[in-house]
């Protein structure tokens, strides 16, 4: 396995494997790697002859006062959990390498951004889109795999590739999870002891939602209702959005139906964590 840290030599290699005729799949994190990450590349290294992973904590797509100084690296960690997944090459560069001096495109999807995430992170999408569109261009590769944790995020990407006719397939995979339900992220090692049983409430809101829509409740404000009020009696939590959703416009619904999603923000203490899931089957 090789960890890449300059476009330039990542670009030679992409065109030696080009050159030979191989695919490339491809998994694009911000590193701190769990086991979320490593079912992503065992899907990877399943569907492609070569399996790139980035590692890189895009400073684009951080706002004012975020975590982006204290987001969690640790690259050798990193680095064992890559090459035990069969990762052909980790392309780990500086921010300067992605965003030279003088830099000044950027890419920005319209509509979807405007609401969740992108209705409280300002600038969040603007940043994913651009850094992701240099990705691919920087690793060509026929397939990119993301979690379905980032529901938004997902469906912000699978509409720039189409937009922009990017030659690349999306998939997502399914969210993992903690055996006691709580989504993977590396977030969540800022989590007290005490914060991180709180933090069940995002897991634990999504099985509720079900239960209500399985008991006949489709109405979708009743629902927030009731979860908002779980939620608010957890002395850590903070909620950012809770809101019911068309899978694919990602537009608020009235009324509970196949395609609906619930997607939540929720802080604990000073961390947001997210979560979302379909309300029937």
């Amino acid at each position: 396995m090789q960890i890449i840290k300059s476009v330039t030599e990542m670009q030679q290699w992409v065109a030696s494997v080009r050159g030979a005729d191989e695919t490339i799949s491809f998994v694009p994190t911000m590193g701190f790697l769990h086991q979320g990450h490593v079912s992503l590349l065992a899907e990877g290294q399943r569907r492609g002859d070569k399996l790139v992973l980035s590692i890189f904590v895009n400073p684009t797509q951080f706002g004012p006062g975020e975590d982006l100084e204290d987001y969690p690296r640790d690259l050798q960690q990193d680095s064992q959990l890559a090459e035990q997944a069969g990762v052909d090459v980790i392309f780990a560069p500086e921010a300067k390498q992605m965003y030279p001096n003088g830099y000044a495109t950027y890419v920005d999807v319209e509509g979807i951004t405007q609401t969740l995430c992108g209705a409280s992170r300002p600038g969040h999408f603007r940043g994913v889109c651009t850094v992701v569109s240099k990705l691919f261009n920087i690793i060509q590769p026929q397939l990119a795999i993301f979690g379905n944790k980032d529901f938004q995020q997902l469906a912000v990407i699978k509409r720039m590739t189409q937009d922009l006719n990017m030659p690349v397939e999306i998939l997502g995979l399914p969210i993992f999870r903690e055996p006691d339900g709580l989504a993977m992220s590396s977030r969540n090692v800022y989590l007290t002891e005490d914060q991180r049983l709180q933090a069940l409430v995002l897991s634990q809101s999504l099985i509720k939602a079900r239960e209500l829509v399985a008991a006949g409740q489709k109405d979708a404000a009743e629902i927030i209702l009731q979860l908002k009020t779980a939620i608010n009696q957890q002395p850590a939590a903070r909620i950012d959005y809770l809101q019911i959703c068309h899978q694919l416009t990602l537009k608020d619904q009235l009324e509970v139906a196949g395609n609906s999603v619930l997607l939540l923000a929720v802080y604990i203490g000073n961390t947001r964590l997210i979560d979302n899931g379909f309300l029937m089957d």
